[in-house]
């Protein structure tokens, strides 16, 4: 128990959730507090259901792809076309429903996953193959796809804002018990899919695969991994997470247009670096990457509760990028002197 305990605490989610808590403890003390308009009490700013489940719900739709993007970061790639994925991947959904005319719920509600999570993984698998086939580095390739699939949603579009039919909107913001002006469906969805990254990370032989591919290439091929498949995989996976963010996002705000998701590149990479994954691959976690999207998106909230600039939310996310690098740098270094001390102490003497 005390090894566990050991374990948790000394973790990179550990800080990262420290970090959460002072954060949100400072937006509730500087929030300030209004009087509810129906009861009369007391209500803090900042602390209260709709605020805090808001929050979530903005952090849930880059969270999902951040899970999925540090897939490829752990892997030792980059992937800066998850934005435009989302935005091929929910235009796609929104002509193809308007295409078929009025449907029932389900069936609109199951054309419409499908078509994003098809796009996604489409999306994801060129990524993956031309990376591959090519030998180009991930950036490079990802760079133009970037370019070349938003390029395709701006010309399919016409540059038009597509309505989502209204059964997709219903189903995503649905209550679920909870007042009417709460959506928690995006939040519930980011926790899950954090699960199951979680759990295809550390608990399956290709999660391992990717962490020993990204940590020495070399040693993955000697040792007989298939380096083709893992990269194609990650680069899929991508993609997916990418299809299902737009699936909510298009969804919850109703409509679907060329332009959405413009600059997830910088979110999805910010949460995935906040949250502890190395860019030089070997390293990272799906609840990291989660709790990192949870972060940035505290610090845009505290810009705008306590009246700031928004121009600075840039310059704050680009600093948290540069010192999670930093650390990240720091503590490997202090890792590798500890390891080389304990060698250098077990080595017999002669």
């Amino acid at each position: 128990m005390r090894a566990l305990v050991h374990r948790i605490v000394g973790s990179q989610e550990s800080g990262l959730v420290l970090v959460l808590v002072l954060v949100t403890i400072t937006l509730a003390l500087l929030a300030g507090s209004h009087p509810d308009r129906i009861t009369g009490a007391t209500v803090n700013n900042f602390l209260n259901a709709n605020t805090l489940v808001q929050t979530a719900t903005d952090a849930s739709f880059f969270a999902i792809m951040a899970i999925g993007a540090t897939m490829v970061i752990i892997s030792g790639g980059i992937d800066l076309s998850v934005g435009s994925i989302y935005a091929l991947a929910g235009v796609s959904m929104a002509l193809v429903l308007r295409a078929m005319g009025p449907m029932s719920g389900f069936p609109t509600v199951a054309i419409g996953l499908s078509v994003c999570l098809g796009i996604g993984l489409l999306c994801g698998l060129l990524n993956g193959a031309l990376v591959v086939g090519l030998r180009v580095h991930p950036f490079i390739i990802t760079l133009g796809s970037m370019w070349i699939l938003r390029g395709i949603a701006f010309v399919a579009t016409k540059a038009e804002s597509i309505i989502v039919p209204g059964p997709v909107t219903t189903v995503v913001k649905a209550p679920l018990g909870l007042p009417s002006t709460l959506y928690p469906v995006p939040m519930l969805t980011m926790l899950v899919m954090t699960v199951l990254g979680s759990l295809y990370l550390q608990r399956t032989v290709m999660g391992r695969h990717i962490f020993a591919f990204g940590g020495n290439a070399e040693a993955s091929r000697f040792a007989g991994l298939s380096l083709s498949r893992i990269q194609i995989g990650v680069f899929a996976v991508s993609g997916l997470t990418a299809g299902l963010s737009a699936f909510l996002g298009a969804s919850f705000y109703g409509s679907a247009s060329s332009g959405d998701a413009q600059g997830y590149e910088l979110y999805v990479i910010a949460s995935a670096v906040v949250g502890g994954a190395s860019l030089i691959g070997g390293k990272g976690s799906a609840l990291g990457a989660m709790l990192g999207a949870l972060l940035i998106v505290l610090i845009r909230q505290s810009i705008r509760t306590l009246h700031l600039d928004q121009n600075y939310e840039w310059i704050v996310i680009g600093c948290a990028i540069i010192i999670a690098v930093v650390v990240d740098q720091w503590s490997t270094r202090a890792g590798a002197r500890r390891l080389a001390l304990a060698r250098e102490t077990l080595r017999p003497a002669t």
